[in-house]
């Protein structure tokens, strides 16, 4: 039987679990409060891109590998990010900072102008003058910086659109926007999404061949001995993410350069780079990686990363999903002993894995990237999967195309 709800008449006076009932319905409702407060304040966040430039003065900058200069370009750019980082995270703007982003380095005659894009978030109903907020912040703390001369009048900074900022962002090199994990190809654990957005897949009549690396929007760069029977544009296509099939997306080739010093079975000069067409619009999962300059050079027992489509064993078949390996460097002296590969290891390459096997790139995986990562976190693109004997073999690690030694070659072709 349903009671009917009325007023009682028996006691005005509040009992011990009635009391504790009201308790706990008003810390609920002041739970609810503040929870809907929090989101109205989240949500109301909006994240806004200003463009800044300045000059870097009273230094030598060359990107030239071939003359000696005090500061090169990477090194610049990275300081030009802690410099502006420092900056905001002391002022009175830290609260809305997020973080910067050198998106252009340009060598001048007596130093170099630096494009920044800073990204900064703030409440959408707050009214302000922020262009003028940084413009005044970024005058001030350079005039007193010690790490790099700056000249104070060349500082500028306009607001971007949201859409503009963030294709800005996307399009530097060398970025992904999720965090480092350590798997391993031949043990077959899977790369996630957007892990390495510079991966691609080289498909002859849709069939995968290759691995190869996004250097820009129409330009990749892979293995000569790829298309050392198959050079047809025609026949070839490109497919982006972490599956082959479905790809993220797919284009058609243009044109394949093999090195004019390639000739198989001789595995020097084993570099290509391809243009295909329409050009990619970069996102979280589709971007380039960072050449390196010709100059760079990268330290024996470094940590470097493969990914491919390749097989999991020697003999065996190329896979659909993305795999990843973390690797180390190794010197030239080790891998040119006797038992390792001795006189086979000429100048433009190099060794990486291990001399106890079981991590290695694998059939399939030719002409894919080999990277490493700066202190700022942006990947280069140190090799390309080139040969070995068997796959994860002991004392046969795999060979890869040093890119710092055709780097020149690389802007000779693409302009990169």
């Amino acid at each position: 039987m349903y009671r009917e709800v009325g007023f009682g008449t028996q006691s005005r006076d509040l009992k011990p679990w009635m009391i504790a009932l009201l308790v706990v319905s008003l810390l609920t409702v002041v739970a609810v409060a503040i929870g809907l407060l929090a989101h109205f304040l989240v949500t109301g966040q909006k994240v806004e891109y200003y463009h800044g430039t300045f000059k870097i003065s009273d230094l030598r900058v060359n990107s030239n590998s071939g003359q000696n200069s005090p500061y090169q370009l990477k090194d610049l750019r990275e300081m030009s990010e802690n410099l502006v980082d420092e900056i905001f995270i002391d002022s009175a703007l830290n609260k809305h900072y997020i973080k910067n982003q050198v998106v252009r380095l340009t060598p001048e005659e007596d130093g170099a102008k630096v494009d920044v894009i800073m990204v900064f978030q703030f409440p959408s109903a707050e009214p302000r003058e922020v262009r003028k907020k940084i413009h005044r912040i970024l005058n001030e703390k350079i005039r007193n910086t010690r790490a790099l001369s700056i000249n104070a009048s060349s500082v500028q900074v306009n607001a971007m659109s949201s859409s503009t900022g963030k294709l800005t962002v996307q399009a530097c090199c060398g970025k992904r926007v999720v965090p480092l994990t350590v798997n391993r190809i031949m043990s077959g654990d899977l790369a996630v999404k957007a892990a390495w957005p510079w991966q691609a897949s080289l498909q002859h009549n849709n069939i995968h061949q290759c691995g190869a690396t996004l250097i820009s929007n129409t330009w990749l760069v892979t293995a000569a001995h790829c298309f050392k029977k198959k050079a047809n544009p025609s026949q070839w296509t490109v497919s982006f993410g972490t599956t082959i099939n479905p790809p993220l997306m797919k284009r058609s080739i243009r044109k394949i350069i093999v090195h004019e010093r390639f000739h198989s079975p001789a595995r020097e000069y084993d570099i290509a780079v391809v243009q295909f067409s329409p050009r990619v619009t970069f996102t979280d999962d589709i971007r380039r990686v960072c050449l390196p300059e010709a100059s760079a050079s990268f330290q024996p027992n470094s940590t470097v990363y493969i990914t491919g489509f390749g097989a999991l064993f020697y003999g065996g078949e190329s896979q659909n999903n993305l795999r990843e390996a973390r690797l180390k460097i190794i010197s030239d002296d080790v891998c040119k002993q006797p038992h390792v590969y001795g006189n086979d290891i000429k100048s433009g390459m190099f060794c990486a894995g291990y001399l106890e096997g079981i991590y290695d790139a694998c059939r399939g995986d030719s002409g894919g990237p080999l990277v490493g990562k700066d202190l700022k976190d942006t990947w280069y693109l140190i090799g390309i999967v080139s040969w070995g004997d068997n796959c994860g073999q002991k004392n046969k690690p795999g060979v890869y195309t040093k890119v710092t030694y055709y780097r020149n070659w690389i802007a000779s072709k693409t302009g990169l």
